[in-house]
């Protein structure tokens, strides 16, 4: 599985034969899209001797299920990163489609609309929110030139707002089969949303080597002036990324959904922050053009397995969540120390 997603801009030949030795693992762990795995790999020593049930085959379907939302998350803020830019209100898209799509199909009764729409109609409403919130991201940050941070910023507050005020600050339940599919089913003795995370990983990972518009991202990234003065249409690729990312977040929302069989009004709330860790420790460079969706994928997978093996061990989510920041630090330590870089930029 590694190999196959080992699609990185910036990927640079194949790991040195052998078995997997120490000398072996410090090799790959160079190549900077690989930098986490010697972290992954002590996260699940430390994890199995702590816990004896955190290797069995229930806990890590169970991790990976639990990140599988997350990931897409961060697989839509890489993309936006890649470019050089960045957009916090992904979060809040997470919780709107979804809940704008409950509210169509729902009754009055539970806070619903009562309008009893098709369900697959209201699916597609739901991603043409996610695909909307995107334009218009993409719009001001593009045409109106605003600033990401701000201009984002206010899209999370206002998205926020309009879901609690939809729902009436209400959990929306009983969702139609089509809603909770993806979050609730398995194939193959694995989850459907474990299944959909990976290829969509996969897919992007070849996207962004091989087409020339994913090369063009991290020109992009690099320098938007000198990828403009190379004919690359900077504007256009740079809105069609915020619109990607919006219907990405709408995936991601459908799949929390379907795994808590409901939507709340604070699905998705203070998501963004471990979205940006999961992608920093990943090496994706909030700088822009650098970074690879192995990377990303790793820096999720290490986040859940931390988030894991404390909670197992019965730590109180607030300690959980200082212990996050403490581990992030780690992990961008042994990174710079394992990669060889001199500027995390």
């Amino acid at each position: 599985m590694t190999a196959s997603l080992e699609l990185s801009q910036d990927t640079a030949g194949g790991a040195p034969g052998g078995g997997w030795s120490w000398g072996r693992l410090r090799s790959l762990a160079k190549q900077d899209h690989l930098a986490l795995l010697p972290v992954l790999i002590i996260a699940l020593v430390v994890g199995s001797v702590l816990q004896p049930a955190f290797m069995t085959q229930t806990n890590m379907i169970n991790v990976l299920r639990q990140s599988s939302e997350l990931s897409v998350v961060v697989l839509a803020e890489a993309l936006i990163l890649l470019t050089g830019r960045f957009d916090l209100s992904l979060e809040s898209t997470v919780g709107l489609a979804p809940m704008v799509a409950a509210w169509l199909v729902c009754p009055v009764l539970i806070g619903g609309s009562g309008l009893d729409i098709n369900p697959w109609l209201a699916v597609l409403a739901m991603f043409a929110v996610g695909a909307t919130v995107g334009a218009v991201n993409g719009a001001l940050i593009v045409a109106l030139r605003l600033n990401a941070f701000m201009a984002t910023l206010a899209m999370l507050i206002l998205l926020r707002g309009v879901t609690i005020g939809l729902s009436d600050g209400r959990t929306l339940y009983d969702l139609p089969g089509n809603f909770v599919y993806i979050g609730t089913s398995s194939w193959l003795g694995v989850p459907t949303s474990v299944w959909v995370a990976g290829t969509l990983f996969l897919v992007v990972g070849l996207f962004l080597r091989h087409h020339r518009i994913g090369r063009a991202i991290y020109a992009i990234g690099g320098n938007s002036e000198a990828a403009r003065a190379a004919g690359i249409r900077v504007d256009r690729i740079v809105f069609g990324v915020y619109v990607t990312a919006g219907i990405l977040a709408v995936l991601a929302g459908l799949m929390l959904a379907g795994r808590l069989a409901s939507v709340t009004s604070s699905q998705g709330q203070n998501m963004i922050f471990t979205v940006f860790a999961a992608a920093v420790i990943g090496r994706i460079s909030l700088n822009g053009g650098r970074g690879s969706m192995l990377g990303a994928l790793l820096g999720v997978l290490l986040l859940g397995l931390v988030s894991n093996i404390l909670t197992l061990s019965n730590i109180q989510p607030f300690w959980i969540n200082a212990a996050f920041g403490a581990i992030i630090l780690l992990a961008l330590v042994i990174a710079r120390f394992t990669s060889g870089e001199k500027d995390q930029g």
